[in-house]
């Protein structure tokens, strides 16, 4: 393998992986909260329709980055008013959720369908970016790129350094002694729910400006639902979905080296490898009872009503 082949299958993994790592860490500090947002993909492809939008009406790849953050935000702060404020069920009012995002950004997108799309640029770092293949690779990528980098630094820093933190995982473990030490659970959740959407949001600007520079509808393919059991996968540990973002990443993209091989295999079972990879890990995960309950947040998806 030449190092231009590698670096252009490096390449393709980072992209890949990028919108799936950014909407997991978001989804991470949600879970962690103790809320269960099944709405990741909604967000997702709202992001997507309106950083795309934003940036063709402006000619901003990084205005449109600033919009689909704002709507992805936006758009988690009604889940928020239902499920926590309303108490309705998480699981279905994520659902919903997601149903309301695909078919309003089916809608929002229809007249950006076929238009082409304003291409964020990648950032050169001078010098290290010529360093064969890694140069490319990590030092010559676009901003959202980097961006989930320091985030799954930062995430990982805040979730288990710092007391912020630590009240964060004390409500998501047990709501009700965390109300009873006077910690806002419903500030700390809203304050969760919100960054999980800006975050889908970010990752669904990758998808419209970065992965694919174009709107197609239901573009997100089912990335939301990757990003959630990438959580899972990861046990709910920042650096864990890292590797797990980037293995499917590398499914992904193995399905497109497979079909340009003309590897004798049905181009639709291969298009299905990263459902397929999605579905062996959640089983593997679930034989592992012990690991599971040792990690996942105790309140995770039980609603929180403070006393009157």
């Amino acid at each position: 393998m030449t190092p231009e082949i590698a670096t252009a299958i490096f390449l393709t993994i980072a992209t890949a992986a990028t919108p799936l790592l950014i909407a997991a860490l978001g989804e991470l500090v949600v879970e962690r909260s103790g809320v269960l947002n099944l709405g990741v993909e909604g967000m997702m492809v709202m992001g997507a329709v309106t950083g795309f939008g934003a940036a063709q009406i402006t000619g901003s790849a990084y205005l449109g980055i600033v919009a689909a953050i704002i709507c992805g935000a936006l758009f988690s702060l009604l889940f928020g008013i239902l499920t926590l404020s309303l108490a309705t069920n998480q699981v279905a009012t994520g659902l919903s959720l997601t149903l309301l995002g695909l078919g309003a950004s089916g809608m929002i997108g229809e007249n950006f369908i076929g238009l082409p799309g304003v291409k964020l640029k990648a950032i050169e770092i001078p010098l290290l970016s010529d360093i064969p293949v890694i140069g490319k690779v990590l030092f010559s990528q676009d901003l959202i790129f980097y961006i989930s980098i320091l985030l799954t630094i930062a995430i990982w820093y805040f979730v288990f350094r710092t007391r912020a933190g630590l009240t964060l995982r004390s409500v998501g473990d047990n709501h009700t002694s965390a109300h009873a030490l006077g910690i806002n659970v419903l500030k700390v959740r809203y304050l969760a729910v919100m960054f999980g959407g800006a975050c889908a949001g970010l990752a669904g600007a990758h998808l419209s400006l970065v992965y694919t520079p174009q709107w197609t509808e239901n573009m997100t393919a089912g990335r939301g639902w990757i990003a959630l059991a990438l959580v899972v996968f990861a046990s709910w540990r920042p650096l864990r979905i890292v590797a797990g973002a980037y293995l499917f990443g590398a499914v992904t993209i193995a399905q497109f080296h497979a079909q340009a091989q003309g590897v004798a295999i049905p181009s639709q079972l291969l298009s299905s490898l990263p459902y397929i990879a999605t579905i062996i890990v959640l089983v593997l995960i679930s034989t592992n009872k012990r690991m599971t309950m040792k990690n996942t947040p105790a309140s995770l998806g039980k609603p929180f009503v403070p006393d009157r």
